[in-house]
């Protein structure tokens, strides 16, 4: 499908730099009432304007609307849709009891690409146009993610889940073969059209330091490639990590001694961290995948993202699906607030957007393509509605002024005010 010549109407926000975590008036958002968004037939944005373009554009009215770039979850899990809002376990128990027996599931070619079409499906319904995203161990079942993916243009960060110990039979791979699949699976998808190649050691449990190590020599390998994984979730499993490899200072320290971490690695949850941690985040460049929704759900601890900010390392934000109990970024947001709130720290709405937007993009090394509504950037955006319902409506009508407004729009709103999301300069999503 080709992209033509569109040009959007309605209300344009997005941020020309870091808003900081608490400016309620920072210079670096950027609101545009009533403009124009213009997007060209290879489905960039062409512009932006004030003024009507000529009728060479096919031209959508959105006046009184607002208009976003796709929100960007930089940790999400493909096959956990199967398990989301299952009840009452921690981190580890959560695994044996529900993760694990969901992705054995995609072993089976056909189930795990219908799995994929639901899943992008789902992210663009809730508007997310981008994604760092966990398959399963399997080869067919990552290559169903990226066919999927290619085939609605999304820009789309994945690899094999690397397993070759504690984990069920029918989920572990061993080192040579592991490596032989990532190898021809970089080969053959990444830098392919908008798919990005991951090394995905699930976590450090669950690979021996053959593996970790094979992995860091990919990531050197293949510049470009990046590595996702979790890191300090939950006590228990820093204590078990600690008990796993004695010779690591910390349970970060265990990924850096095997060479993972890069200015391209995305790193899930962080929250049981102390300050040699976060200055070697900083001195690395990496990120962490802050995941309130699952943090709060699963009982695992509240993120420092004051500390974080402090130590001058990146982070953004994941729904951590199925932890996570809801693809919904507007969810993922407020959770977000409520954690540092709890923590004792009273985030902007703009904080919170910037890290589903611009902040993940130049995490990801990627502010040319995504997270900005700029010249140049990938046509990735959606079209929200302020308010639906009458609680929504009427708080929307007495704000005050735009932060107001924005704060209301992502603690009420949900996938409900989602009114289309589009990717590349085509639609591919519209609410009924």
């Amino acid at each position: 499908m080709t992209s033509v010549k569109t040009a959007v109407r309605a209300d344009l926000l997005d941020f020309t730099a870091d808003p900081g975590l608490a400016d309620l008036n920072s210079p670096a958002v950027r609101f545009r009432p009533d403009h124009w968004l213009l997007t060209d037939e290879r489905g960039r944005i062409a512009a932006v304007q004030p003024h009507e373009p000529g009728d060479d554009f096919l031209k959508l009215d959105r006046r009184g609307q607002l208009l976003l770039p796709g929100f960007i979850d930089t940790h999400v899990h493909c096959p956990q849709i199967d398990v989301i809002a299952s009840w009452g376990a921690q981190l580890l128990d959560w695994l044996e009891t529900y993760t694990f027996p969901a992705e054995a599931r995609h072993a089976e070619p056909e189930y795990a690409a219908a799995g994929a079409k639901l899943f992008l499906d789902a992210l663009l319904s809730h508007g997310t146009t981008s994604a760092v995203v966990f398959p399963t161990v399997h080869r067919s079942a990552t290559e169903a993610l990226f066919d999927a993916s290619t085939q609605r243009g999304m820009r789309i960060i994945a690899g094999k889940v690397l397993m070759d110990r504690h984990a069920p039979d029918n989920l572990r791979d061993d080192v040579d073969g592991s490596e032989m699949e990532c190898r021809a699976l970089i080969k053959d998808w990444h830098g392919r059209g908008r798919i990005a190649y991951a090394l995905t050691p699930r976590f450090a449990a669950t690979s021996s330091d053959a593996q970790l190590a094979m992995a860091g020599r990919l990531l050197a390998e293949h510049p470009g490639v990046y590595m996702q994984t979790h890191v300090a979730e939950n006590p228990a499993e820093v204590r078990w990590i600690a008990e796993l490899f004695p010779s690591s200072r910390s349970y970060l320290d265990v990924y850096a001694s095997h060479g993972l971490l890069t200015e391209r690695s995305v790193l899930a949850h962080g929250i049981w961290l102390d300050d040699l941690d976060r200055a070697l985040l900083h001195d690395s460049g990496a990120q962490i995948a802050h995941c309130p929704s699952s943090n709060l759900f699963l009982g695992s601890g509240l993120f420092g993202w004051r500390e974080a900010r402090e130590a001058g390392f990146n982070v953004s934000l994941g729904s951590d699906v199925g932890g996570g109990t809801s693809l919904s970024m507007h969810r993922t947001m407020a959770d977000g607030y409520k954690v540092q709130a709890l923590a004792g720290t009273k985030l902007s709405a703009w904080a919170l957007l910037h890290a589903a937007t611009r902040a993940a993009a130049v995490a990801l090394r990627l502010p040319h393509e995504i997270g900005f509504l700029e010249p140049g950037c990938a046509a990735d955006f959606c079209v929200w509605d302020w308010a639906v319902g009458s609680v929504a409506e009427r708080r929307h009508s007495v704000a005050r002024e735009l932060h107001e407004k924005v704060f209301a729009w992502i603690t009420l709103g949900d996938e409900r005010n989602l009114v289309e999301s589009w990717v590349g300069g085509l639609r591919r999503y519209q609410r009924i």
